[in-house]
């Protein structure tokens, strides 16, 4: 194997699986066990009006994405995932949360009504 420019982006991906799951657990563990609702449904910093009307779906995109990319990189360790299914399932499931958690935020605020 010869380290180039994929391989490096290719450990890049599986190093940052880690973070990634560990920081979006914390935040569902944040929301659902500790009721913290400070990072629920932001739109530029700001949390909607009534966040815990938005808390269960934050909480469950964040579940969901930790679980995937926990299963990945426990997949990936054993050696049952191929390169091209790995890499197909993190990077869809990082994209999906962003637009996920995007979607919610501007849901959550709906636009000012004009004058």
């Amino acid at each position: 194997m010869v380290f180039d420019v994929s391989v490096a982006l290719t450990w890049v991906l599986f190093l940052a699986l880690f973070p990634m799951a560990f920081f979006w657990w914390r935040r569902a563990y944040r929301i659902v066990i500790k009721r913290d609702f400070s990072e629920v449904a932001l739109k530029r910093g700001v949390s909607p009006a009534h966040p815990e009307k938005f808390a269960p779906y934050e909480a469950a995109i964040n579940m969901i994405a930790g679980a995937i990319a926990v299963v990945v990189i426990v997949f990936v360790l054993l050696g049952r995932l191929d390169y091209d299914a790995w890499t197909a399932i993190a990077g869809s499931t990082i994209w999906c949360k962003f637009f996920a958690n995007f979607i919610l935020g501007r849901h959550a605020h709906p636009p000012a009504p004009k004058k």
